[in-house]
C-alpha cells in the first residue's frame, strides 16, 4: 500500500513550516508515539510481544487511542447484525429446505427451488443496492416520499439515545440494524435452502429411512428419528464455518448501510493508511475463520461417530 500517514505528515511538516528534517520527524514521533530510528526488525519483534498481552498498539489516525479500544467499540455491532442475519437465514432456509425436499410433488417445490437458486447467485451488496432503492429511493402508490425515511436509519444508533431510554434504545437499535440484518438474511438464504434440500433429499434415500416409510410412519418421527441427523451434518459444519468468514464480509454491507461496525473501521483505517488499526482488524478476522474452521471439525465430529471411529 503506497505512503504512510506518518511520512504524509512528516513531508507536510517540512513544506508548510519549513522545518528540518530530523525536527519534523521529532514531532511526528511524538505525535504517534513512535520510535522512528528502531530498525524494522525490532519493531516487529516489540509489535509481536505487545500483541502477545493483548496491545495491538495506537490508532495513527487517532493518536493516543487504542486499536483494541476501536475493535471493542465496533466488533458488537457487527456481531450483532451479521449473526443475527446469520442465525435467521439458517433457520429459514431449514425449514424451507426441509419442506422441498419433502414435498418434491407439490406445485410450491419448484418455487422454492428456483427462488433459492436465483437469489443465491445474487451478490450481497446488490440486494443491498435493491432494498436502498425499493424502500428509500422510488415512491410508490402516489406517496409524496419513499417508504421508509432510510437516511435516518444510519449509524448504528440515534445519536442521543444511550441505554437508560430502555425499550427506546432497544426499537432504535433494530431500526438501524434492520437493512444490514435483512440483506444478510436474503443473500444467505437460497444456500441454506439449497443445501437442506440436497441433504435431505441424499438421506431420503437411505435404506433405513425406506425401512422407516414402510412400517407406516409419518413423516414427523421419520425427519425427527432418521433424517434429522444426518442431514443436519452440512449444514452444522457449514453454520460454524459462516461465523468466521462472514464476518470479513460486513465491509460492504456496512459501507452501503453506513453502520458503524468493524467492516466500516477497517474500510476508513485502509482510507487513512492506519496500519496499526487495519492489522488489528484483519487479525481479529482471520482468528475468527481459523477458530470457526476448527468449531465445524469438532461439530462435525461430535454428530458423526464414524468420523472418530476413521470408517
Amino acid at each position: 500500500m503506497p505512503s504512510n500517514p506518518v511520512d504524509i505528515y512528516v513531508n507536510e511538516l517540512i513544506s508548510s513550516h519549513g522545518i528540518s528534517v530530523e525536527a519534523a520527524r521529532s514531532r511526528a514521533s511524538a505525535l504517534y508515539a513512535l520510535d522512528l530510528d528502531m530498525p524494522v526488525w525490532r519493531q516487529y519483534i516489540s509489535y509481536l510481544g505487545n500483541l502477545i498481552q493483548g496491545n495491538m498498539g495506537q490508532s495513527i489516525r487517532s493518536p493516543g487511542v487504542r486499536v483494541s479500544t476501536i475493535i471493542r467499540a465496533r466488533l458488537p455491532w457487527t456481531l450483532f447484525t451479521v449473526g443475527s442475519g446469520l442465525i435467521i437465514s439458517t433457520i429459514l432456509g431449514i425449514v424451507l429446505g426441509t419442506i422441498s425436499a419433502f414435498k418434491r410433488d407439490k406445485w410450491y417445490e419448484p418455487i422454492i427451488t428456483g427462488s433459492a437458486s436465483i437469489i443465491s447467485a445474487i451478490p450481497d451488496f446488490l440486494i443491498g443496492i435493491f432494498l436502498i432503492i425499493f424502500f428509500g429511493i422510488i415512491t410508490w402508490f402516489g406517496m409524496d416520499r419513499p417508504l421508509l425515511p432510510i437516511q435516518s436509519m444510519r449509524g448504528t444508533h440515534t445519536m442521543g439515545l444511550s441505554i437508560d431510554d430502555g425499550f427506546t434504545y432497544i426499537r432504535d437499535i433494530f431500526a438501524h440494524g434492520m437493512f444490514p440484518i435483512i440483506t444478510y438474511v436474503l443473500a444467505q438464504i437460497g444456500m441454506w435452502v439449497l443445501l437442506m434440500k440436497g441433504s435431505t433429499t441424499s438421506t431420503l434415500k437411505k435404506e433405513y429411512v425406506k425401512l422407516a416409510e414402510a412400517r407406516g410412519l409419518s413423516n414427523t418421527k421419520i425427519m425427527s428419528k432418521y433424517v434429522a441427523r444426518n442431514a443436519f451434518l452440512p449444514i452444522a459444519t457449514e453454520f460454524a464455518m459462516r461465523m468466521g468468514f462472514i464476518l470479513g464480509g460486513s465491509l460492504i454491507i456496512e459501507q452501503l448501510f453506513v453502520y458503524e461496525g468493524l467492516g466500516l473501521e477497517l474500510l476508513n483505517a485502509v482510507h487513512g493508511r492506519d496500519y496499526p488499526v487495519m492489522q488489528g482488524i484483519l487479525l481479529i478476522i482471520t482468528a475468527c475463520i481459523v477458530f470457526s474452521n476448527l468449531f465445524a471439525e469438532l461439530i462435525y465430529g461430535a454428530l458423526d461417530p464414524r468420523t472418530r471411529r476413521g470408517e
